[in-house]
C-alpha cells in the first residue's frame, strides 16, 4: 500500500500575529509511505528505509531521528497499530530552517501518511491537535493543514483554528544564507511585555486580518508592525533591518520576518521582482548571499492521495 502526502510551505506571524497567525504558500514538500502490511500489530522494531531528495536531503536523518518518522510513530502509538516493512521517501522543495514551516511540513507529512496507511482512523482535527502538540505552536501547522490564512487560539478545550477567506495574492520571500535556529530566535524574546506593546499588537492583528481578507494593501503598512518579537530578532541577523527597509522602499506595502527568521516576507500588488532584488541587495551589502521566491498563497492545505 502507498500513501502520498503533499504539504505546503507556510509563513507565520506576518508581523504582529505572533504564534497565532499563519499563511500557506504554494511551495510544497511530498512525503510518500509504502508498506507491505499496513495493519500489523504493534511491535518494538519495524523494519524501515528512508530516502530523501531535494532541499536539505543530504542532512536529513535516515534513522529514528528523522522528524517524519517520529511524527508517524506518534500516530502509530495513538492508534495502537503500526506498519511493517515501511519505506519513507521525502521530496523537499521547502528549505530547511528557513522560516517557511519545514518542520511543520515534516510533522504533518508523517502524521497524515501514517494515518492514511492505517485507514484514516484519526480525523483532520485529531491530526491537527497531535501536530500542534509536537510542534509546540499552531501558526505553521494550521495553515499547512487547511491552506490559506488561518488564525489559531487556545482555550481550556484545546486549540481552535479559524480559516479566513482571502483572495489569491503573491508574496516575495527572500532567504539569506545565515544559520538562525528557531531555538536561538525564541531565546532572544523577553518573558514579559508592556501593556502598551500588547495593545499595539492586538490592534494590528485585527487590522492585518481585515487587510488580507480584503486584499487592502493600503492597510498593510500599519497592520504588519510588531513590538512582540521582531525588535528582538532583527539585530541578530546581519542585514535584516536593511532588508526590511529596502523592501518598503522598493514598493512593498508590508514586510516582516517570516516565522522566526532569518527570512523576509513582503507583500505588494505589483513589482515583486524589484522588491526581491532590493531585499537581496541589502543582504549582499551585509555580506550574505540569499535566494528568492515569488509565491502565490496556497488556497488548499495538505493533500493525501491513497
Amino acid at each position: 500500500m502507498k500513501v502520498q502526502v503533499t504539504i505546503p510551505a507556510t509563513t507565520a506571524n506576518l508581523g504582529p500575529g505572533f504564534d497565532c497567525l499563519g499563511l500557506a504558500l504554494d511551495l510544497t514538500n511530498t512525503v510518500t509511505f509504502t508498506a507491505v502490511d499496513a495493519t500489523a500489530v504493534a511491535s518494538t522494531a519495524v523494519p524501515l528505509t528512508i530516502t530523501a531528495t531535494g532541499e536539505g536531503a543530504a542532512e536529513l536523518p535516515r534513522d529514528e531521528g528523522n522528524l517524519v518518522l517520529r511524527a508517524a510513530e506518534r500516530v502509530f502509538d495513538v492508534v495502537g497499530k503500526r506498519t511493517a516493512n515501511l519505506h519513507i521517501h521525502q521530496h523537499n522543495n521547502i528549505p530547511v530552517s528557513s522560516g517557511l514551516g519545514s518542520s511543520a511540513a515534516a510533522v504533518l507529512g508523517g502524521m497524515l501518511a501514517a494515518n492514511g496507511l492505517l485507514g484514516s482512523p484519526l480525523s483532520r482535527d485529531d491530526v491537527l491537535q497531535l501536530a500542534i502538540e509536537m510542534e509546540g505552536h499552531p501558526d505553521n501547522v494550521a495553515p499547512a493543514l487547511y491552506g490559506g490564512l488561518v488564525l489559531s487560539v487556545r482555550d481550556a478545550a484545546g486549540w481552535h483554528v479559524e480559516p479566513i477567506a482571502m483572495p489569491l495574492l503573491q508574496v516575495v520571500y527572500v532567504l539569506p544564507d545565515f544559520d538562525f535556529p528557531t531555538a536561538a530566535a525564541r531565546a532572544a524574546l523577553p518573558t514579559q511585555v508592556s501593556l502598551a506593546d500588547a495593545v499595539f499588537n492586538a490592534g494590528r492583528v485585527g487590522l492585518l486580518v481585515r487587510a488580507l481578507a480584503a486584499a487592502d494593501y493600503d492597510l498593510l503598512a500599519v497592520a504588519m508592525q510588531d513590538r512582540l518579537h521582531q525588535p528582538y530578532r532583527i539585530p541578530l541577523v546581519p542585514g535584516l533591518a536593511g532588508a526590511l527597509a529596502a523592501a518598503r522602499t522598493a514598493g512593498a506595502v508590508g514586510a516582516a520576518i517570516s516565522g522566526a527568521g532569518p527570512s523576509v516576507v513582503a507583500f505588494a500588488a505589483t513589482g515583486h521582482e524589484e522588491i526581491a532584488a532590493a531585499i537581496t541587495a541589502a543582504f549582499t551589502e551585509a555580506g550574505l548571499t540569499s535566494r528568492t521566491w515569488i509565491l502565490p498563497v496556497a488556497q488548499h492545505g495538505a493533500d493525501v492521495c491513497l
